[in-house]
């Protein structure tokens, strides 16, 4: 396989994907840019060697044309990233995006239009009534699947060569992402800087561990995770089971939750999952204690309390000290350490300690020479706020795609360039 070190982008065009999907607010500010930064060092590549860049990308989920997911908000931040003027085509299919990329010369580079603005991108049908037959299901698939070829044929038809780099995408079977690469042949395509990394970062965490292996997990939602709770079972020494998930497990066990964040009808699965990890011998490690509020807000009523005593219109919305204490105990023990999802609601101030105790017991693993990996949207955004992405081994770009390759799954993304 090609790598982007060995190939030369002298005088050739370049369609990078990369993830350029960053959280904007409600006057289309970046609030955090990580995933643009994360693409640096492969499009600075390209244009050092010579090359001119097509960059594709997609923002939000739009199912159409929508001002709000046009990436011209964040054309500013990106010519300012790069340090170079950087094009933009508003339309990725339009005579405007096939002219502009003709144009390109050596160290020009051209943003394309949000790629989601089409069905083919994503390849799935649109616009189908609520009581659409299965029948007219099946065709309106059929046709979107048809157009797809040429959406795809067009894309490639920018460039010479293709470099995929949105590992965040990678688990997506998608036009860009996967079905492009097949127009290039193997000396022609490769993965960027970031997907070489990301690649190398999970076989590390799946196939070179070193004992103990701990992984955490959080999230509100038990049935979210039990693909990837089920595969880390035959993996880790230790499971910490955190978030809104935690309330799932307490109350399968008989306790008393108040109005936290459950899945009643998973409560089987909870108690089915602990069986699962007490066969493996594996030590799941579920919270003591919780930090609770009389309100879903961060200006609530707020106090500790065991996590099985939770009164009537309370809810959890953080662990607790004995539990911070307990966690952090097991992290400062472990050699490998996965880290997805928060151990509460980290967005408000006054619950973010908990998240933080976690986050500050990994950096110290990691100092003792534990290798680290935090992934997940959430988990990233907590390392960032707090200053601790420097701390750990390796902070991977893709929530989606990197807890499918955890599961074990083979991601269409880096399947196409393999291939």
């Amino acid at each position: 396989m090609m790598t982007i070190d060995q190939f030369n982008f002298a005088g050739k065009k370049a369609f990078v994907r990369v993830d350029f999907n960053v959280p904007l607010d409600e006057n289309f500010n970046i609030t955090d840019d990580t995933r643009m930064r994360a693409a640096l060092p492969t499009l600075k590549k390209i244009l050092a060697d010579g090359g001119s860049i097509i960059i594709g990308s997609h923002l939000g989920r739009p199912k159409g044309v929508a001002e709000k997911f046009s990436l011209k908000h964040i054309l500013k931040h990106l010519e300012e990233l790069l340090g170079v003027e950087v094009q933009f085509a508003n339309d990725c299919m339009g005579e405007e995006a096939a002219v502009k990329a003709a144009a390109l010369q050596p160290g020009e580079v051209l943003l394309l239009e949000n790629l989601r603005f089409y069905a083919e991108e994503e390849g799935k049908p649109r616009g189908l009534a609520e009581d659409a037959t299965d029948e007219e299901k099946k065709a309106a698939k059929a046709a979107v699947k048809e157009s797809q070829k040429e959406f795809t044929k067009k894309l490639a038809s920018y460039a010479d060569c293709y470099v995929n780099d949105a590992f965040g995408t990678a688990h997506r079977a998608h036009a860009s992402t996967a079905l492009i690469a097949k127009y290039f042949d193997k000396e022609n395509k490769m993965f960027g800087y970031l997907m070489e990394k990301e690649v190398k970062a999970v076989d590390k965490v799946l196939n070179d561990i070193h004992r103990p292996f701990t992984a955490i997990m959080g999230g509100s939602k038990v049935s979210s995770k039990i693909e990837i709770i089920e595969n880390l079972l035959n993996k880790v020494d230790n499971l910490i089971i955190a978030g809104g998930m935690t309330y799932t497990f307490t109350k399968a066990q008989g306790g008393k939750i108040g109005i936290s964040i459950c899945e009643d009808d998973k409560l089987d699965l909870a108690l089915d999952l602990m069986k699962k990890a007490e066969e493996k011998g594996v030590n799941l490690v579920l919270a003591e204690d919780a930090k609770i509020a009389d309100a879903f807000s961060n200006d609530a009523n707020a106090k500790f309390c065991a996590v099985n005593e939770i009164p009537d219109g309370w809810e959890g919305l953080d662990i607790g000290p004995k539990t911070e204490e307990k966690f952090a105990e097991v992290i400062r023990n472990s050699k490998t350490i996965l880290w997805n999802g928060p151990t509460g609601v980290f967005e408000f101030e006054n619950f973010t300690h908990g998240s933080r105790a976690v986050g500050e017991a990994i950096v110290e693993a990691t100092k003792n020479g534990a290798f680290s990996l935090v992934g997940g949207g959430d988990s990233v955004a907590c390392v960032n706020k707090f200053g601790l992405a420097n701390g750990v081994s390796y902070v991977s770009t893709g929530g989606g795609a990197l807890l499918e390759a955890i599961e074990g799954k083979i991601l269409p993304g880096i399947a196409a360039i393999n291939e």
